[in-house]
């Protein structure tokens, strides 16, 4: 596995909540397990609740992020909802409950109980095939395409493979172009492979909402946000660009946070592209911890909404006496280390955003916590550290450095070349005309090699990407990236041969050859 491969394979884990054996998902069965021998007291939680304070406060110190806002729900009350710092590091406006963060992959769960509601109405169900409401939808292989349905995609075991689709998005394509193409890509056996994808479950999404003949932002709105009040919630980047009190994106240059380039993820919304603040997201808290209830309104079937809570594919292997992980539809599945039942997912855009919800239903108890940051661990160390003192009455690891560590990966420069130097003696390039053309490639799209006044630039995508070319040594050229997928210092290498090109950054999907 190369390094792209391991990264983008540790976003599926790291989202999907399988980094360490904290809250996240840890094996456990569908319903809530009996009381343990020795039940968390109350006074225990309220206590836990009362350190929040301290614990965002230290977080924020240690780890400098600009803002983070936290909100607790206890049954059917908000009992915390606080905001910390500054919605952006250069002003002083401050964060508070009602600051809109951008909840990146947390989006997936929020979605869920959008789907869930659906089925709930009837005429659509998580056993419903996609192509039975997108007849042009089409993966690789002809059986899996007929059979593939909503649920599967939005366990992650359509057979995909890891982000399949994401580079797309970079590129500049929209959300059908993006769908139509992943029909391209090499799977994995169906059903055999947890492999995490944001571009499979909007597929699944985008059938939903073709089956209630509206666009999915606008299902959102009536299904969920509006039910339950969620006036500060929109699944539109345009509406999060329109907020006054909104929080925008940061990203760790020589060690200080500065505002990042942002992130307009409306070709994945199902996946990605929810914003809200913490009060909100504590209404969607309390209707899932009701089991789809809410102020005393049904807003979900509870019978719909329960496969999304439960067990529907092995995410991890057990690990050091740690039991498999399992993701529902949307929503990790897992157990605490005192048997108790654990729905959770993070979310990450590595422009600068990191979030994390935690819902523990048999203790009527859970946390969220929304950070304007790239990630690096913050919200995932809160809601461990408050899960520790909820049901331990204190922290019993350093979850900082735990999750620090585990986060780390994500924000690695990739390339072979990263960190090597440049050959002392390399062969000439031939002249910059035998490499110019038009390459092509199904799954990408047209790429146009020119010579600029002396220098090779490609120009690839729908936006699209132009990307000047360095020589390295022989037919071999170097171009650099940095957006979403590519963090800063990614060098990737684009390999000549007489007809084609390879390029070593697009090659995750095994498709990273382009022929002239």
């Amino acid at each position: 596995m190369g390094k792209l491969q391991e990264r983008r394979h540790f976003l599926g884990a790291a989202l999907g909540g399988l980094l360490v054996p904290a809250l996240p998902a840890c094996g456990g069965g569908n319903d809530d397990p009996p009381n343990p021998p020795e039940p968390v007291p109350e006074s225990q939680i309220t206590q836990a609740i009362a350190q929040l304070d301290k614990l965002a406060a230290d977080l924020m110190a240690s780890s400098r992020v600009p803002g983070m806002a936290v909100a607790v729900v206890r049954g059917n009350q908000t009992v915390y909802a606080k905001g910390f710092g500054r919605r952006l590091v250069t002003d002083p406006a401050p964060v508070d409950a009602d600051t809109v963060f951008q909840l990146a992959s947390v989006s997936k769960s929020v979605g869920a109980t959008v789907v869930a509601r659906q089925v709930g109405r009837g005429g659509i169900g998580w056993d419903t095939p996609v192509r039975a409401h997108l007849p042009w939808f089409a993966l690789s292989d002809a059986e899996v395409t007929q059979g593939v349905t909503i649920g599967d995609l939005y366990a992650h075991r359509s057979g995909l493979p890891d982000h399949g689709g994401d580079l797309l998005e970079d590129m500049g394509y929209d959300r059908r172009q993006v769908l139509t193409r992943l029909r391209y890509l090499p799977l994995h056996p169906f059903h055999a492979v947890y492999a995490y994808t944001n571009f499979g479950l909007t597929a699944a999404a985008e059938a939903v909402a073709t089956a209630a003949g509206i666009d999915w932002a606008t299902l959102s709105e009536q299904a969920i946000y509006q039910p339950l009040g969620m006036t500060r919630t929109s699944s539109r980047y345009a509406d999060f660009a329109a907020r006054d009190n909104r929080a925008l994106g940061h990203v760790r240059v020589n060690g200080n946070w500065v505002q990042g380039a942002g992130r307009m993820p409306d070709a994945q919304s199902p996946a990605g592209g929810v914003s809200a603040s913490v009060n909100d997201m504590a209404k969607w808290l309390a209707m899932l911890l009701a089991k789809g209830e809410f102020a005393g309104q049904r807003v979900v079937d509870a019978a719909a909404l329960t496969p999304a809570l439960s067990q529907q594919m092995q995410s991890s292997p057990p690990v050091d006496g740690r039991p498999a992980g399992y993701y529902g539809y949307g929503f990790n599945v897992g157990t605490t280390e005192l048997g108790l039942t654990s729905y959770n997912h993070s979310g990450a855009f590595v422009a600068g955003a990191a979030t994390n919800f935690t819902a523990l239903p048999a203790l009527n108890l859970a946390i969220v916590t929304l950070t304007n940051a790239q990630p690096i661990g913050v919200p995932e160390t809160l809601s461990a550290q408050f899960f520790d003192l909820v049901q331990y009455g204190a922290i019993r690891r350093d979850w900082g450095k735990i999750y620090g560590d585990a986060f780390a990966p994500l924000l690695a420069p990739e390339g072979r070349l990263v960190g090597q130097p440049r050959p002392a003696s390399p062969l000439p390039a031939r002249a910059l005309s035998a490499y110019t053309g038009t390459y092509q490639n199904d799954y990408y799209g047209p790429l146009q090699v020119a010579d600029q006044g002396g220098t090779l630039v490609m120009t690839l995508g729908a936006t699209p990407l132009v990307l000047p070319l360095s020589h390295w040594d022989g037919d071999v050229f170097t171009f650099t990236l940095e957006n979403e997928n590519a963090t800063p210092g990614t060098i990737s290498q684009a390999a000549f041969s007489s007809d084609r090109v390879w390029l070593e950054y697009y090659e995750h999907e095994g498709l990273g050859m382009l022929v002239r």
